[in-house]
């Protein structure tokens, strides 16, 4: 596994000698994914490949240094953990609604000695009532419909921020569904950009909004009225 980070980490401009510590991150995920639910993924190389490769590829599309970055639906760590091992200078905080899984991120974060991130256990609606236009930058990947998780995550960025959505290339339909509901929340579209994770011939997406103008107050709504009637 080890030759194939390193492989796409160089590909990717970025430093190989952090290959040693993702390979570490994935010997624990797949340890822990034996007694919970972290991943359907369990070839190492594909681990490599589609979790952590597929984050580390962000990382040309958006400048994280000295930003407060939030990963809304962070899941087994994706794609905050791999971009926290690649880049130590900026602020991280891990928002997940499992506690469980929050907890495993933490003690990974001590595992692995990985300076300030924050492993948060709270819903993002609920998130969002305390830390409102608080970050730089919201992170999401495969979490929900792009009109879902823009009303999870615009809330928690600040103006001139930026929400970056990682999907799946087919997600036209989606994406245009999204614009009204991004508009109201005081988001604009920037950039779709595909790209094909290194080492691989599978190609993802990005959709990077801008926060041009405040939420407003209104929003997030509960979640069962996010998910019931979306905008």
């Amino acid at each position: 596994m080890r030759a194939l980070l390193s492989q796409g980490l160089s590909e990717l401009g970025l430093d190989v000698s952090r290959a040693e510590t993702l390979e570490r991150f994935s010997s624990l995920l797949l340890e822990k994914n034996q007694v919970m639910n972290l991943t359907a993924i369990t070839e190492p190389d594909a681990v490599a490949q589609l979790h952590l490769l597929d984050s580390a590829a962000l990382l040309p599309f958006v400048d994280l240094t000295g930003k407060t970055v939030v990963d809304v639906g962070t899941g087994a760590g994706f794609p905050g953990m791999p971009l926290r091992i690649l880049k130590d200078d900026f602020d991280l905080t891990l928002l997940d609604s499992l506690g469980k899984r929050v907890n495993w991120l933490q003690e990974v974060c001590d595992e692995l000695q990985l300076k300030r991130v924050a492993c948060v256990h709270a819903r993002a609606e609920e998130f969002a009532m305390q830390h409102r236009e608080q970050f730089d930058i919201a992170t999401s990947r495969a979490v929900a419909q792009l009109s879902i998780l823009s009303e999870l995550c615009l809330p928690l960025i600040k103006v001139g921020g930026q929400f970056i959505a990682m999907k799946s290339v087919d997600t036209e339909d989606e994406i245009a569904a999204a614009k009204s509901a991004i508009k109201t929340l005081g988001g604009h579209i920037v950039k779709v950009e595909d790209y094909t994770i290194p080492t691989s011939d599978v190609v993802h997406r990005l959709v990077i909004v801008e926060k041009v103008s405040p939420t407003p107050r209104a929003y997030p709504r509960a979640f069962a009225k996010i998910k019931k009637a979306p905008l």
